[in-house]
């Protein structure tokens, strides 16, 4: 590891959110202005027939690669101190050789094939662990582990964000409270638990876990040539792609909630204590800040975005939306999946998608969906209050749906309480991450408010 000081004044935090359909960067001045942005897209995962979602780490590498080059030519960033924080989708694991070296392709955080490892956690585990079921990083893992058992080489089990926050470290084998969560870490002990001896795990297999935004070290010189960033770049510990968006969006009081309209659909509500209740999906994630610990409570739905994307395109989306009738009810009882499987609100990997019978009016049918995806959102609150987080006192809305108005009052009537564009995005919040830890202060939500940025 290269030496450095978090003493010295850092400039710029750059943040990279990692999300399903591409890779996000922003570069923040410490004063919160917004000095540039770039994306890049990334390949669709390959779905297999048995319930597998692969995608090769390859392909992130490479969109970071290029994002960062982007936002390197557009920031000025020569002769600043920069800190760098990564945020990646939640439960998306590999293997990885001591070097790096990825073993075969990551499992995405919708891979639903590793029922066996599932059983063995639940044999296990307590009842309110957070690595329980199939979606977990730690069923992930040990169905990896099993599959490469042959290999006989040490290996670590590494985090889309840990991966690449390897990368430009130069070393692997370091996570974050967030990341880490579902691989079974205790966020409350900051420590793993004892049971996980009792798994086919090895204990050089976990990371290192660290407070979100906590500096690990300088990019090393050769991933320094390759971004394009200043050869002093300290790379923090990251967290995952929808805390990042909670903090990007400036929830920060209890009962502020936030809703994730991206590719799948997000809930988290600012809580007091944590909640877990595994068999609905549900978990909490920490932040500290001053000894005071703030939790996010949420789950994930696999609707969302990409249900839309499956039937009609952006001009499509528009041009229909302002046909609908936000007050009124569509008629249609839809459940939108893109494929059988579901986490959150309802925890079933057998859930059919429910999208018919399909009207022969297209803006009829985008009504059914938006509503059907709007009554997941609704229903997903109702359970995180029933398992003891705040009922939300506003939602603040993120992702490209939030753009919708349409959908934006469909949601307002169906949840009952003011709904509010936030118009961030999760890099910024993985920025605000780098800037706040390379401080020396622990990341809290009360420093996360939203910048008004062009």
């Amino acid at each position: 590891m290269s030496e450095v000081s978090s003493d010295e004044t850092i400039g710029i935090g750059i943040g990279v959110d990692v999300g399903t359909s591409g890779v996000r960067a922003v570069a923040l001045a410490a004063d919160g202005n917004m000095l540039a942005r770039a994306s890049e897209p990334l390949p669709a995962p390959l779905c297999t027939a048995d319930g597998g979602v692969e995608q090769e780490p390859r392909c992130w590498w490479d969109a970071l690669v290029r994002v960062l080059r982007r936002l390197a030519a557009d920031a000025p960033l020569a002769g600043r101190r920069c800190a760098l924080c990564l945020d990646g989708t939640s439960a998306s694991v590999l293997l990885a050789t001591a070097d790096g070296s990825p073993l075969g392709p990551a499992l995405m955080y919708n891979d639903r094939r590793a029922v066996q490892s599932a059983a063995l956690i639940a044999a296990a585990a307590p009842a309110d662990s957070p690595a329980l079921g199939a979606g977990s990083s730690l069923a992930k893992a040990l169905h990896l582990l099993r599959m490469h058992a042959a290999d006989g080489r040490s290996v670590r089990v590494l985090h889309q964000a840990d991966w690449l926050a390897g990368r430009l470290l130069g070393h692997f084998g370091d996570s974050d409270w967030n990341n880490a969560l579902k691989l079974g870490y205790d966020p409350r002990e900051e420590r793993w638990p004892d049971w996980l001896r009792s798994l086919p795990l090895p204990a050089r297999a976990l990371p290192r876990v660290h407070a979100p935004g906590t500096p690990l070290g300088a990019i090393a010189a050769r991933a320094a040539a390759e971004t394009a960033l200043p050869d002093r770049t300290l790379i923090c510990a990251g967290t995952t792609d929808s805390t990042a968006a909670v903090l990007a969006a400036g929830a920060r009081a209890l009962g502020d909630a936030v809703t994730s309209l991206g590719s799948t659909l997000v809930l988290k509500v600012v809580a007091a204590s944590p909640v877990s209740a595994p068999e609905y999906g549900i978990y909490s994630h920490r932040l500290r800040h001053e000894g005071r610990d703030s939790w996010l409570v949420g789950g994930a739905s696999n609707s969302g975005g990409v249900v839309l994307r499956a039937h009609f395109d952006d001009a499509d989306l528009t041009r229909l939306s302002a046909r609908i009738d936000p007050s009124r009810s569509s008629g249609l009882d839809y459940y939108p999946l893109p494929v059988p499987g579901e986490r959150f609100p309802v925890h079933d990997p057998d859930l059919k998608p429910r999208l018919t019978p399909r009207p022969a009016d297209d803006a009829r049918f985008l009504h059914g969906l938006l509503e059907g995806i709007a009554r997941i959102e609704r229903d997903g609150y109702r359970l995180l209050a029933r398992q003891g987080a705040p009922m939300p006192r506003r939602v603040l809305s993120i992702g490209g749906g939030a753009a919708n108005t349409t959908w934006t009052a469909m949601r307002r009537r169906l949840l009952g309480c003011e709904v509010i564009r936030a118009g961030s995005e999760a890099a910024l919040g993985a920025a605000r991450l780098a800037l706040r830890g390379c401080a020396g202060s622990e990341p809290t939500l009360e420093h996360f408010v939203v910048d008004s940025v062009s």
